[in-house]
């Protein structure tokens, strides 16, 4: 069963959580805030699952705006959830890196 790593682009209110501006020591507000995450359903199905309420992060369920696909497209499909888990953690250390705001589990 392949899995498929997914960057939603959040709206900028979710600056106003604590919890994520502590997970982001470093961002610089003015750039964009991403969710990043990993699934066997492919990033629309699971960016629509996410807004509708099933299993959804909380983030991208009240402040999710659109799937950011060249940030992610070229990593799928990947062949095991470890492997995609191991990207998921690269991806959005990178996104940090180049100081924006990320929620990933």
């Amino acid at each position: 069963m392949p899995y498929f790593v997914y960057v939603i682009e959040l709206d900028k209110e979710v600056l106003k959580s604590k919890k994520f501006r502590i997970k982001n020591p470093e961002m610089n507000p003015k750039k964009a805030c991403f969710y990043v995450g990993q699934s066997a359903h492919e990033p629309v199905i699971r960016f629509r699952q996410h807004k509708g309420g099933y299993k959804s992060n909380s983030y991208v369920r009240r402040y999710g705006l659109w799937l950011r696909p060249r940030k992610y497209k070229k990593f799928n499909p990947i062949q095991t959830r470890k492997e995609a888990e191991v990207i998921e953690q690269k991806l959005t250390e990178r996104l940090r890196k180049k100081g924006h705001g990320v929620w990933s589990n």
